[in-house]
């Protein structure tokens, strides 16, 4: 008796759809738009001592419309060469996600809010990617002027 009853609970489990999955799939399935040109959107890295510096400068840039996105990423460990001496130090990376257009203006904010002397400020263009969300990137950071 119990047999009968889970098999019959793994042939429902297999064979009864599951909206998230199917909703998922078929989303990205319709998806026709094809992917921007090459370079229109950028990644850009940051470092930063901590979390709240982390969090004020993502903030900034995201208000000013400087980017769509930052993830803010704790618990780095960064050794560097600086003034003759190899460091360790904890830091947090910021990921950012923006208009390839936009990056000088990014830069250039993340220096007059930076603690460092130095900042950490390195961009990448995204060769590819999700169409969907390199068109949200689009939809949210305007193409340039000032932000």
């Amino acid at each position: 008796m119990i047999r009968p009853l889970s098999l019959l609970s793994s042939i429902i489990r297999s064979t009864v759809p599951v909206p998230y999955k199917i909703n998922r799939m078929s989303t990205e399935a319709s998806t026709t738009t094809p992917p921007p040109a090459g370079g229109d959107y950028s990644v850009a890295f940051v470092t930063v001592p901590d979390n709240t510096v982390a969090v004020n400068v993502a903030r900034q840039l995201v208000e000013k419309s400087l980017v769509a996105c930052v993830n803010i990423i704790p618990g780095l460990t960064s050794i560097y060469a600086w003034e003759g001496k190899i460091n360790e130090d904890p830091e947090v990376l910021l990921m950012i996600k923006t208009r390839t257009s936009r990056v000088e203006e990014l830069i250039r904010h993340v220096r007059e809010v930076h603690p460092y002397s130095v900042a950490e400020v390195i961009a990448f263009p995204i060769a590819h990617g999700n169409a969907p969300y390199l068109d949200w990137i689009g939809k949210t950071v305007p193409k340039g002027g000032t932000a």
